[in-house]
């Protein structure tokens, strides 16, 4: 285990950024972390990279967490715990709990990123969150560095939120997570265009499988491979509003989609208001707005990370004007 110097991120963010570390270390073992002694120390922790925007050279020590495992820690007739440490590419994980047929993950195919990464954020898509299925988080103590254990209360998950992004930012670093997956599963394809997908398709009473392949499927028609054009998948939150401010919306706008949402609250699409303020498919620069997504910001080569935050401001700018809502980041911006 060595720590180098002033080593390029370009490799490691799937918005190709290149941009340096002054120090970086790649960890695969929970020793190996423990350690570090991070204590007082400016660290970040890096998984698979695609839920980050540098818009400079990190100054401190920069971890790729590489811890890999993939575990059935209990069974019953109903479910399977499965413990999956940090270091995992995601999508890899839901393809393992689909080749042991169990359900819960489906909606969340070809997520980009790690494992470690998912109850951060509390990724979703398709009307299924993380926290549905989360039962355990491991997390190192930083300022002990001891092991710890959250339940999925503990977590408080929100949406694209979690203790591990407020209150316990910078003080835990997500090891393993503990999923309960369900034997018997019934699947949610109420949606997006899952179910005229599997319509298409012919598929009259889709499991898990058909799910997910829609959901790929689906993914892929609209948003970019990182690996053709560098992204960070989804750059804004869906916002969510209270009732008096949807019907204002409503009114003027009433083909404006939306879906209601716990609390008498609706989530609005964010692609939708960034197109309807004229943005899809804009390049500024060498950045911009992907012509079949407009959620989605890309790299066409040799942006900067301060072009493309500059970019999301001038359409932060524009929604607001136009619809009065101030959309918020999902990407993370160092």
């Amino acid at each position: 285990m060595e720590i180098k110097e002033n080593i390029s991120l370009k490799p490691f963010n799937t918005f190709g950024i290149d941009v340096l570390a002054r120090e970086f270390i790649e960890v695969s073992t929970i020793q190996e972390l423990t350690n570090l002694e991070l204590k007082e120390k400016d660290f970040l922790i890096l998984g698979g990279g695609s839920n980050i925007l540098f818009t400079k050279d990190y100054e401190g020590l920069v971890i790729k967490l590489n811890l890999g495992g993939i575990h059935l820690v209990e069974e019953n007739e109903s479910d399977e715990l499965i413990k999956c440490m940090a270091g995992e590419n995601w999508h890899d994980f839901v393809t393992w709990t689909l080749q042991r047929d169990l359900g819960g993950l489906e909606n969340l195919s070809l997520i980009p990123g790690n494992v470690g990464t998912a109850p951060m954020q509390n990724i979703g898509a398709y009307g299924v969150e993380v926290k549905d299925t989360v039962e355990t988080v491991e997390a190192v103590e930083i300022a002990t560095g001891e092991l710890i254990e959250f339940t999925g209360a503990e977590c408080e998950f929100g949406y694209r939120e979690s203790f591990f992004k407020k209150k316990g930012k910078g003080k835990f670093i997500i090891t393993a997570v503990y999923f309960r997956l369900n034997k018997n599963p019934k699947v949610n394809i109420s949606y997006g265009a899952i179910a005229s997908t599997l319509e298409g398709w012919a598929v009259k009473d889709p499991d898990i499988h058909d799910v997910s392949r829609a959901v790929i499927y689906i993914r892929q028609s609209k948003l970019p491979d990182p690996e053709v054009i560098g992204n960070g998948g989804s750059f804004f939150k869906n916002p969510v509003v209270d009732e008096i401010i949807f019907r204002k919306l409503e009114n003027k706008f009433p083909n404006m989609p939306h879906y209601k949402v716990p609390q008498d609250l609706y989530k609005i699409p964010a692609g939708w208001l960034i197109e309807n303020t004229g943005w899809k498919g804009k390049k500024v620069g060498d950045c911009g707005v992907h012509e079949k997504q407009a959620l989605v910001l890309v790299n066409h080569g040799k942006a900067t990370g301060l072009e493309i935050w500059s970019l999301a401001q001038e359409i932060i700018k524009s929604v607001e004007n136009q619809f009065g809502i101030v959309l918020e980041p999902e990407i993370n911006i160092i």
